[in-house]
């Protein structure tokens, strides 16, 4: 959203929160070093391209093995130069692992699986060097995103794009960082967006699963922002253990302000 809303709208200064240390890392690496990371990303391709299938697949999980190890020796506050070796492993194991998919363990541990691609793109340097333009005009934070309500001040646009709720027992991936992200978080959310819309001056948008769409009696959302505007939109999901899941699904956009 970032990416595709700031070059068009004039925004004077951007705010990115996560609470995944490791994409914090990697973003802040793009913004201050990009050319260090090409160069190691580049090392990074151009050793597993000479790869056969069986070699690549060792050589890949030896990668998230290193980065599992050295999960702790990044402290997240302070920049050093080892984050550039993180970033580009982040962005191989992304770019490789089974469906570009990015999961961790209750450990903090990278835990997806080898994806066979014959020619996989691992990076695009010019695409990397656009977004350390764009990056250069922003804060780049890692925390909860309640600490939003600290930053935002008069006229501002805040978009949500937290875990979504889950939709069915099956699907009930929130593994995007060691804490799940409960019930009681999503409410914590929509208590944040209400508390920012009392301030006035402040564009809000949310998006979110549409747990309805599976059992209508599941109304969480509808009840607790009966308030505001919520529309249901298709949108596309890759990512499923079966091929039959995969396709359109519905979900939701919650936002506090008048659509012209």
């Amino acid at each position: 959203m970032f990416f595709h809303l700031f070059p068009q709208f004039g925004f004077e200064r951007a705010l990115l929160l996560d609470i995944n240390p490791d994409l914090i890392v990697a973003y802040t690496v793009v913004q201050k070093d990009v050319d260090s990371l090409i160069d190691c990303l580049h090392d990074y391709t151009q050793h597993y391209l000479e790869l056969d299938d069986e070699n690549r697949s060792t050589h890949f999980y030896e990668i998230r093995e290193h980065f599992n190890d050295h999960r702790f020796n990044v402290a997240v506050e302070n920049y050093d130069s080892r984050w550039i070796v993180r970033a580009a492993q982040l962005i191989f194991l992304n770019k490789t692992c089974f469906n570009g998919l990015y999961r961790v363990n209750r450990k903090g541990e990278f835990n997806v699986p080898f994806g066979r691609y014959k020619n996989p793109a691992i990076f695009d340097a010019d695409n990397l060097r656009n977004a350390a333009t764009l990056l250069g005009r922003a804060d780049i934070k890692c925390a909860d995103f309640s600490a939003v309500k600290e930053w935002v001040k008069g006229q501002a646009f805040v978009y949500y794009d937290p875990p979504y709720k889950p939709i069915s027992k099956t699907s009930n991936f929130t593994a995007y960082s060691k804490e799940s992200f409960s019930d009681e978080d999503q409410l914590r959310l929509i208590k944040l967006f209400a508390e920012l819309d009392r301030r006035g001056g402040i564009s809000q948008l949310m998006s979110n699963s549409d747990p309805e769409q599976v059992a209508g009696e599941n109304t969480f959302f509808s009840d607790h922002l009966k308030r505001f505007a919520m529309v249901r939109v298709n949108a596309s999901r890759n990512i499923n253990a079966q091929g039959t899941g995969r396709g359109k699904i519905k979900e939701i956009l919650v936002r506090n302000y008048t659509v012209v």
